[in-house]
């Protein structure tokens, strides 16, 4: 923010900047951290006490890395997950399947993705999914990037992993209707019993599914 449009002490609407030793520093560490999703107060504790115990250089090397990310991370102009160069480390990898393409909710669905070491394709991150409830419709993802991507005929396979639930399906089967009519194979990632799991606990619409899901052995 401009210096112009800050107030006396460089704070916002004129307010004086709070002190560095204004005795409220744990406090604005601690509601920062509760403000991270899955953390909660007593984690929030942890964390902070954790920080207070460390030395200033192991303190400085977490703030340096916030900033840093904050900083050098952007979205690939290519699929829209995280990059720290003009494009990300999968969009750059010539070795990778070009004719396969996953598409995904969100970056951290890549992640995931790859650390099975199972899929060697590449990905198109859509940066949410259809809700109506929200006020999301296609034109507020990346589907149009997405069918351009398809139009020279090189990929061959769209693979839709967004998540199995309402907005997921909903998401998926607007892409599939979408997709199909371009001759383009368009396939579902599986859902069903997870690995170790017992049938006795498992809910109607995931036991339904594994049945669907079924394959020959």
């Amino acid at each position: 923010m401009p210096y112009d449009q800050l107030g006396a002490g460089g704070s916002l609407g004129g307010a004086p900047a709070p002190s560095r030793n204004d005795g409220r520093a744990l406090r604005r560490l601690l509601d920062e951290l509760g403000r991270l999703p899955g953390i909660g107060p007593k984690s929030a504790q942890r964390i902070a006490y954790h920080i207070l115990g460390s030395d200033a250089e192991e303190a400085r090397r977490l703030a340096q890395a916030i900033l840093d990310v904050k900083q050098q991370v952007h979205f690939c102009p290519v699929c829209f997950s995280y990059a720290t160069r003009e494009r990300c480390d999968v969009c750059e990898d010539p070795s990778r399947d070009q004719a396969s393409i996953c598409v995904v909710s969100e970056p951290r669905d890549v992640t995931a993705i790859e650390r099975t070491g199972a899929f060697h394709g590449l990905y198109h991150v859509l940066g949410g999914v259809i809700s109506p409830m929200d006020k999301i419709g296609p034109e507020q993802l990346h589907v149009r990037e997405l069918l351009s991507r398809l139009a020279d005929g090189t990929v061959t396979e769209v693979i839709l992993a967004t998540n199995p639930d309402v907005e997921g399906e909903t998401t998926a089967t607007y892409l599939s209707r979408t997709i199909k009519p371009l001759g383009v194979h368009v396939t579902r990632l599986a859902s069903g019993l997870p690995v170790g799991g017992d049938l006795e606990y498992a809910d109607e619409v995931t036991l339904g599914r594994a049945i669907e899901a079924r394959r020959e052995l």
